[in-house]
Order: structure tokens, then C-alpha cells, then sequence
């Protein structure tokens, strides 16, 4: 059978156990915590760079002005510019541009048709 001496070394051990459970616990979830800001701080080192990288190419007069020229379609006075429309490039595009009647009368045509719902065919 069980001796007392056993009896009380068994207790002895869980008593030990249970009390470095929640100090391992606490530790592990430290880890973790502790990689998922390394992590953290990476990206946002990496994203310094790209802003500082960045930051370099809009200090210099050249980038700029090509950046106005080419996406703000910018241009000094007296000069001509032509933007070339290839067809079937973009035929989503234009639609876009020039609609055919404004939002709020898109908007109430189809309150309109949500209040004067389809006849029901005896379902």
C-alpha cells in the first residue's frame, strides 16, 4: 500500500509542479510576445527605409517633375501635350467619365423599384 512517507512526497511534487506551471506559463506567453514585436519591429523598419528611400526621390527637383509630367499630365507654358486614347484598352473607363444620368436619379429609380416589387405568380 501506500506509505506516509509516499504519500507525502507525492504531495510534495504536485505542490512543486503546480507552482512552476504558472511561471511557465507566463515565460512562454513573454516569448511569444516578445518575437511578435521583434516581428513588428521589422516591418516598421523596413517601412522607414522605404519612407526615407522615398523621401530621397521627392528631395530631387528631376523626380518630381517627372512624376508632374507624367501622372498630374503637368506642363510649362507654351507647350503642347497629347495624350494618346488607345482603344480597347481601357473601355470601363470611359464609361466612368460621362455617366449618363446622376447618382441621386440612379438612386431614386431604384427606390422606386424596390417599393413596386415584381407580381408574384401564385408561389
Amino acid at each position: 500500500m501506500l506509505t506516509s512517507r509516499a504519500a507525502i512526497l507525492a504531495l510534495v511534487v504536485c505542490v512543486i509542479a503546480l507552482s512552476l506551471a504558472y511561471p511557465l506559463r507566463e515565460y512562454i506567453a513573454q516569448r511569444t510576445h516578445i518575437d511578435q514585436l521583434q516581428e513588428e519591429q521589422a516591418r516598421m523598419e523596413e517601412t522607414v527605409r522605404e519612407l526615407r528611400r522615398r523621401e530621397e526621390l521627392l528631395s530631387q527637383d528631376s523626380y518630381v517633375e517627372r512624376e508632374a509630367r507624367v501622372r498630374l499630365h503637368y506642363q510649362y507654358p507654351g507647350e503642347t501635350t497629347y495624350i494618346v486614347d488607345r482603344p480597347g484598352t481601357e473601355e470601363g473607363a470611359e464609361a466612368d467619365t460621362e455617366p449618363s444620368e446622376p447618382w441621386f436619379a440612379a438612386l431614386w429609380r431604384s427606390v422606386e423599384e424596390a417599393d413596386s416589387p415584381p407580381p408574384d405568380d401564385g408561389l
